[in-house]
């Protein structure tokens, strides 16, 4: 058995010995989900009503999606996202005219403290200095079987990155600090070429574009990912709020408890957001909304829309796995302010490059999509998470689908070097959970 250069080879296929073994695996290893509530199992962390269970403390970011009354019942209410006390809105409404803010708010995440104009011209510098990977290492590391699935390449290049640091395993606040920033400043590089790679593999042209140290991480990512480099400031001021929005949302560092270095940190951290029930909700958004495009005739008419995603729902149509995705969240119970900020450039850039058709299907599927799944839910209210109009967003400004996802991580690794910055500095346990 042998590897194919084309890919298309028997080591990947399913033999009968392995159906059988499944089957097998199968017969001892089912656990009945009624299990989970008689044994008051939090799945997710969390509690039914939707409680997390408390397992540390932060000062970096806070999620407020409901209260408690004295009778300690949940009441949901519209969903606030603070970065170091700071409403998010208020970062997004305070740079509006004036300035790119997410390496601000990287700053604010980072240090606890909005920086002083001086502090934030010597941030930019220092990030600028370390926004440069090694000598060949596009031709050694990112070019080498490039998969179409981009995070798998970033996280390949961050875990080769540790061969490179030669103090890698240092966890001094420092050097630590010192890595959180060139891992900062070298994923959008990461992921852009990681994408220029996997486009050459397909038989398109490469073309790479160094970053300019005087430009933002905004306007960097859209200059490296176009062969003129060109952009426009509303791209770029759209893309800034898109980072300043996913920079953070709440939580800590859990592998970083291990003591381990940050590249193992943040691949894992990668591996995580890659999944489709974390920072890929949004590409599969755009693929259920090009379903819904697709199989539903009058996109205007409400009872067409319900049909067919009360289809998606009975797991008889698009990927069949029952779910409306972009619709709920697992914290915010009413609204995501981060959607709640981003509707705002949605319908202006709907609006300006003639796409108001199709925002007003993304419009309906919202309204009545959340309708029904409250209907079987038994649910009063229900969020629409920011995921559901990234996507659209994204490919409004002519990003390709395979960034949707890397360009989340490179604004979460703001959030990510402060936890894990925060969770060193305590000297914490492992943090463990325990299984029945």
């Amino acid at each position: 058995m042998v590897w194919k250069e084309n890919r298309e080879n028997a080591y990947c296929e399913i033999p009968p010995a392995i159906l059988a073994l499944k089957e097998q695996w199968e017969k001892k290893n089912y656990i009945d989900p009624k299990l989970y509530k008689e044994y008051n199992v939090k799945r997710g962390l969390r509690d039914e009503d939707g409680r997390g269970v408390l397992t540390g403390l932060t000062r970096v970011g806070e999620i407020q999606s409901y209260s408690v009354t004295e009778g300690e019942h949940i009441v949901p209410q519209d969903g606030m996202l603070y970065y170091r006390g700071i409403d998010c809105r208020e970062l997004v409404k305070g740079s509006e005219g004036r300035r790119f803010a997410f390496e601000e708010t990287a700053y604010l995440l980072l240090f606890g403290e909005l920086p002083t104009a001086a502090q934030l011209e010597a941030f930019c510098q220092q990030l600028a200095s370390y926004r440069t990977l090694p000598t060949n290492f596009f031709r050694d590391v990112i070019m080498k079987a490039p998969p179409r699935d981009l995070m798998n390449t970033m996280q390949r290049g961050i875990l080769t990155l540790f061969c490179y640091d030669d103090k890698p395993n240092d966890i001094g606040l420092e050097n630590v600090l010192r890595q959180c920033l060139q891992l900062m400043s070298n994923m959008p590089v990461l992921a852009i070429y990681a994408y220029q790679a996997w486009r050459f593999s397909q038989g398109e042209s490469l073309f790479i574009h160094v970053p300019k140290p005087e430009l933002s991480t905004a306007e960097n990512f859209l200059r490296m990912l176009r062969e003129d480099c060109g952009y426009t400031d509303l791209e770029a001021r759209t893309l800034d709020v898109a980072l300043i929005l996913h920079a953070d949302n709440g939580g800590g560092h859990v592998v970083t408890s291990s003591g381990t270095d940050p590249y193992s940190a943040i691949a894992a951290s990668m591996a995580s957001l890659k999944g489709p029930r974390h920072g890929g909700a949004n590409s599969k958004v755009m693929a259920m909304m090009d379903d819904v495009k697709e199989h539903v005739r009058d996109w205007n008419d409400e009872g067409c829309v319900a049909d067919y995603l009360t289809r998606i729902l009975n797991k008889d149509a698009f990927d069949r796995s029952g779910l409306i995705y972009g619709l709920g969240h697992a914290v915010y119970t009413k609204t995501d302010p981060r959607c709640e900020v981003f509707r705002a450039y949605v319908n202006h850039l709907a609006a300006e490059k003639g796409r108001e058709d199709e925002l007003a299907l993304y419009a309906n599927v919202e309204k009545i999509g959340k309708q029904l799944l409250m209907e079987r839910q038994h649910k009063s209210v229900l969020s629409t998470n920011i995921d559901f109009y990234s996507g659209f967003v994204y490919e409004m400004l002519g990003l390709p689908k395979e960034l949707y996802t890397p360009l989340f991580a490179v604004a979460r690794i703001a959030g990510w070097s402060a936890h894990r910055m925060e969770e060193l500095s305590v000297g914490g346990k492992l943090i463990r959970p325990r299984y029945g």
